[in-house]
Protein backbone atom coordinates (compact mmCIF):
# COMPACT_ATOMS: atom_id res chain seq x y z
CA UNK A 1 0.00 0.00 0.00
CA UNK A 2 1.20 3.42 -0.87
CA UNK A 3 1.62 5.46 2.25
CA UNK A 4 1.68 9.52 2.09
CA UNK A 5 3.42 11.80 4.71
CA UNK A 6 0.60 12.55 7.05
CA UNK A 7 3.03 15.08 9.81
CA UNK A 8 1.86 18.11 8.03
CA UNK A 9 -2.37 17.21 8.19
CA UNK A 10 -4.41 19.75 9.37
CA UNK A 11 -7.80 19.30 12.18
CA UNK A 12 -9.19 18.25 9.31
CA UNK A 13 -7.62 15.44 8.48
CA UNK A 14 -7.98 14.01 12.08
CA UNK A 15 -11.39 14.52 13.46
CA UNK A 16 -14.79 13.41 12.76
CA UNK A 17 -18.60 14.56 13.50
CA UNK A 18 -21.18 12.88 12.59
CA UNK A 19 -23.34 14.41 14.40
CA UNK A 20 -23.11 18.62 14.37
CA UNK A 21 -23.99 20.90 17.08
CA UNK A 22 -23.11 24.46 17.19
CA UNK A 23 -25.03 25.01 20.60
CA UNK A 24 -23.13 22.34 22.54
CA UNK A 25 -21.26 23.85 25.27
CA UNK A 26 -18.89 20.84 25.80
CA UNK A 27 -17.08 18.28 23.38
CA UNK A 28 -16.81 14.58 23.73
CA UNK A 29 -13.31 13.71 22.46
CA UNK A 30 -12.87 10.12 21.52
CA UNK A 31 -10.31 7.69 20.18
CA UNK A 32 -10.84 4.22 18.57
CA UNK A 33 -9.84 0.89 19.31
CA UNK A 34 -6.71 -0.75 17.60
CA UNK A 35 -7.85 -1.25 13.94
CA UNK A 36 -10.72 1.10 14.85
CA UNK A 37 -11.90 4.55 13.25
CA UNK A 38 -14.31 7.43 13.70
CA UNK A 39 -17.14 5.52 12.45
CA UNK A 40 -17.18 3.67 15.73
CA UNK A 41 -18.29 6.22 18.06
CA UNK A 42 -21.20 7.38 15.60
CA UNK A 43 -24.19 5.45 17.56
CA UNK A 44 -22.21 7.56 20.55
CA UNK A 45 -22.68 10.52 18.55
CA UNK A 46 -26.59 10.02 17.88
CA UNK A 47 -27.27 9.47 21.46
CA UNK A 48 -25.52 12.11 23.44
CA UNK A 49 -27.03 15.00 24.93
CA UNK A 50 -27.70 18.06 22.97
CA UNK A 51 -25.51 20.07 24.53
CA UNK A 52 -22.51 17.82 24.37
CA UNK A 53 -20.50 17.51 20.66
CA UNK A 54 -19.05 14.26 20.75
CA UNK A 55 -15.68 14.44 18.04
CA UNK A 56 -14.05 11.37 16.90
CA UNK A 57 -10.46 11.14 16.04
CA UNK A 58 -9.49 9.58 13.06
CA UNK A 59 -6.31 7.56 12.89
CA UNK A 60 -4.48 6.91 9.46
CA UNK A 61 -4.34 3.91 7.47
CA UNK A 62 -8.43 3.34 7.51
CA UNK A 63 -11.53 4.35 6.23
CA UNK A 64 -10.99 7.93 4.27
CA UNK A 65 -7.40 8.16 5.33
CA UNK A 66 -6.40 4.77 4.02
CA UNK A 67 -3.23 6.52 1.88
CA UNK A 68 -1.79 8.34 5.45
CA UNK A 69 1.00 6.47 7.09
CA UNK A 70 0.53 5.11 10.53
CA UNK A 71 3.21 6.55 13.01
CA UNK A 72 5.46 4.25 14.28
CA UNK A 73 4.41 3.94 18.02
CA UNK A 74 1.74 4.99 20.45
CA UNK A 75 3.97 8.43 21.27
CA UNK A 76 4.77 9.40 17.63
CA UNK A 77 0.35 9.54 17.04
CA UNK A 78 -0.07 11.18 20.17
CA UNK A 79 2.65 13.64 18.75
CA UNK A 80 0.98 13.96 15.46
CA UNK A 81 -2.70 14.41 17.10
CA UNK A 82 -1.23 17.24 19.30
CA UNK A 83 0.35 19.10 15.82
CA UNK A 84 -3.17 18.98 14.39
CA UNK A 85 -5.49 19.36 16.45
CA UNK A 86 -4.28 20.44 20.30
CA UNK A 87 -4.75 24.34 19.83
CA UNK A 88 -8.48 23.64 19.17
CA UNK A 89 -8.78 21.42 22.54
CA UNK A 90 -10.34 24.00 25.05
CA UNK A 91 -11.61 23.75 28.49
CA UNK A 92 -15.09 21.84 28.86
CA UNK A 93 -13.58 19.40 26.53
CA UNK A 94 -13.18 15.64 27.76
CA UNK A 95 -11.30 12.43 26.20
CA UNK A 96 -12.63 9.09 26.08
CA UNK A 97 -10.28 6.18 24.41
CA UNK A 98 -11.68 2.75 24.11
CA UNK A 99 -8.88 -0.28 24.11
CA UNK A 100 -5.78 1.21 22.38
CA UNK A 101 -7.77 4.52 22.15
CA UNK A 102 -6.76 5.00 26.33
CA UNK A 103 -3.46 4.79 25.55
CA UNK A 104 -3.68 7.51 22.81
CA UNK A 105 -5.79 9.40 24.95
CA UNK A 106 -3.66 9.37 27.64
CA UNK A 107 -0.42 10.59 25.77
CA UNK A 108 -2.38 13.43 24.08
CA UNK A 109 -3.16 15.02 27.84
CA UNK A 110 0.16 14.86 28.66
CA UNK A 111 1.32 16.36 25.94
CA UNK A 112 -1.37 18.83 26.52
CA UNK A 113 -0.37 19.63 29.49
CA UNK A 114 3.06 21.91 28.61
CA UNK A 115 1.70 23.35 25.73
CA UNK A 116 -1.84 24.53 26.31
CA UNK A 117 -2.69 24.96 30.29
CA UNK A 118 -5.45 22.83 31.59
CA UNK A 119 -7.42 22.13 28.61
CA UNK A 120 -8.70 19.02 29.41
CA UNK A 121 -11.92 18.76 31.87
CA UNK A 122 -11.24 14.45 32.33
CA UNK A 123 -9.72 11.80 31.09
CA UNK A 124 -11.87 8.44 30.82
CA UNK A 125 -10.17 5.47 29.74
CA UNK A 126 -11.96 2.26 28.80
CA UNK A 127 -10.89 -1.56 28.53
CA UNK A 128 -7.16 -0.74 28.76
CA UNK A 129 -4.93 -1.54 31.29
CA UNK A 130 -2.63 1.31 33.05
CA UNK A 131 0.33 2.59 30.58
CA UNK A 132 2.78 0.88 33.00
CA UNK A 133 0.85 -2.40 32.14
CA UNK A 134 1.02 -2.65 28.39
CA UNK A 135 3.81 -3.54 25.99
CA UNK A 136 6.16 -6.01 26.80
CA UNK A 137 7.90 -5.60 23.33
CA UNK A 138 6.19 -8.98 22.65
CA UNK A 139 7.12 -10.15 18.52
CA UNK A 140 4.27 -9.36 16.22
CA UNK A 141 1.77 -11.46 15.90
CA UNK A 142 1.03 -13.35 12.59
CA UNK A 143 -1.79 -13.12 10.54
CA UNK A 144 -3.68 -16.22 11.83
CA UNK A 145 -3.21 -14.85 15.53
CA UNK A 146 -4.43 -11.43 14.59
CA UNK A 147 -7.42 -13.20 13.70
CA UNK A 148 -7.55 -15.82 16.65
CA UNK A 149 -7.62 -11.91 18.80
CA UNK A 150 -10.14 -10.74 17.27
CA UNK A 151 -12.25 -13.79 17.26
CA UNK A 152 -11.53 -13.72 20.82
CA UNK A 153 -12.37 -10.20 21.90
CA UNK A 154 -15.85 -10.27 20.39
CA UNK A 155 -17.94 -7.51 19.35
CA UNK A 156 -19.28 -6.21 15.93
CA UNK A 157 -15.20 -5.41 15.08
CA UNK A 158 -15.33 -9.64 14.18
CA UNK A 159 -18.13 -9.48 11.79
CA UNK A 160 -14.92 -8.97 9.43
CA UNK A 161 -13.72 -12.37 9.48
CA UNK A 162 -16.89 -13.27 7.96
CA UNK A 163 -15.61 -11.63 4.67
CA UNK A 164 -12.12 -12.68 3.60
CA UNK A 165 -11.91 -9.21 1.31
CA UNK A 166 -12.99 -6.86 4.23
CA UNK A 167 -10.51 -8.49 6.36
CA UNK A 168 -7.85 -8.74 4.06
CA UNK A 169 -8.56 -4.64 3.71
CA UNK A 170 -8.76 -4.16 7.65
CA UNK A 171 -5.82 -6.50 8.31
CA UNK A 172 -2.92 -3.45 7.71
CA UNK A 173 -4.56 -0.66 10.23
CA UNK A 174 -4.90 -3.38 12.63
CA UNK A 175 -1.52 -5.59 12.17
CA UNK A 176 0.00 -1.36 12.82
CA UNK A 177 -2.34 -0.87 15.67
CA UNK A 178 -1.14 -4.13 17.66
CA UNK A 179 2.36 -3.43 16.86
CA UNK A 180 2.27 0.27 18.06
CA UNK A 181 0.54 -1.58 21.70
CA UNK A 182 3.22 -3.76 21.73
CA UNK A 183 6.14 -1.51 21.62
CA UNK A 184 4.73 1.34 23.85
CA UNK A 185 7.12 2.21 26.69
CA UNK A 186 5.19 4.43 29.72
CA UNK A 187 8.26 6.86 30.42
CA UNK A 188 8.04 8.28 33.75
CA UNK A 189 6.26 11.84 34.04
CA UNK A 190 4.41 13.89 36.42
CA UNK A 191 0.70 12.56 37.09
CA UNK A 192 -1.95 14.36 35.35
CA UNK A 193 -4.06 17.35 36.64
CA UNK A 194 -7.28 15.97 35.58
CA UNK A 195 -9.22 13.83 36.81
CA UNK A 196 -9.59 10.48 35.89
CA UNK A 197 -12.30 7.76 35.22
CA UNK A 198 -11.72 4.51 34.30
CA UNK A 199 -14.03 1.72 32.62
CA UNK A 200 -14.10 -2.22 32.17
CA UNK A 201 -16.45 -4.38 31.03
CA UNK A 202 -17.94 -7.00 33.62
CA UNK A 203 -16.63 -9.77 31.04
CA UNK A 204 -13.68 -8.38 29.45
CA UNK A 205 -10.64 -11.12 30.95
CA UNK A 206 -8.49 -8.42 29.14
CA UNK A 207 -8.36 -5.34 31.15
CA UNK A 208 -10.76 -6.32 34.39
CA UNK A 209 -12.00 -3.60 37.03
CA UNK A 210 -8.80 -4.55 39.43
CA UNK A 211 -6.64 -3.82 36.13
CA UNK A 212 -8.63 -0.22 35.66
CA UNK A 213 -7.79 0.54 39.24
CA UNK A 214 -4.03 0.63 38.61
CA UNK A 215 -5.01 3.98 36.34
CA UNK A 216 -5.31 5.83 39.78
CA UNK A 217 -1.43 6.29 40.11
CA UNK A 218 -1.27 8.52 36.88
CA UNK A 219 -3.26 11.24 38.26
CA UNK A 220 -3.61 13.86 41.54
CA UNK A 221 -6.96 14.79 40.54
CA UNK A 222 -10.11 13.20 41.14
CA UNK A 223 -10.47 9.07 40.31
CA UNK A 224 -13.29 6.58 39.98
CA UNK A 225 -13.92 2.87 38.18
CA UNK A 226 -16.96 1.88 36.87
CA UNK A 227 -18.24 -1.38 35.46
CA UNK A 228 -20.18 -2.11 32.26
CA UNK A 229 -22.02 -5.13 31.74
CA UNK A 230 -20.83 -6.51 28.23
CA UNK A 231 -17.06 -7.77 27.30
CA UNK A 232 -14.16 -5.95 25.89
CA UNK A 233 -16.53 -4.15 23.69
CA UNK A 234 -19.20 -3.25 26.04
CA UNK A 235 -19.75 0.14 24.18
CA UNK A 236 -21.11 -1.17 20.82
CA UNK A 237 -24.37 -1.66 23.09
CA UNK A 238 -24.16 1.59 25.02
CA UNK A 239 -25.25 0.52 28.35
CA UNK A 240 -27.23 2.67 30.28
CA UNK A 241 -25.47 3.89 32.59
CA UNK A 242 -22.73 4.55 30.11
CA UNK A 243 -23.91 7.44 28.46
CA UNK A 244 -24.48 9.78 31.84
CA UNK A 245 -20.58 9.00 33.17
CA UNK A 246 -19.47 9.84 29.78
CA UNK A 247 -21.25 13.29 29.48
CA UNK A 248 -21.73 14.47 32.55
CA UNK A 249 -19.92 17.03 34.03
Amino acid sequence: MTTVDDRHSTARDWVRVYEPRPAATRRLLCFPHAGGSASAFRPLARAAPPDVQVVAVQYPGRQDRIDAGMPAGIGALADEIVAAIGPDIRRGTTLFGHSMGSMVAFEVVRRLRPRFPAPVSRLIVSACKAPTDIGADRPDLDDDDIREFVRDLGGTGSVVLDNEDVWRFSLPALRADLRAIHRYRYEPGPPLGCPVVAIAGAQDDTATAEDMRRWRAFTVAGFAVHTMPGGHFYLDDLPSGLLPLLTDA
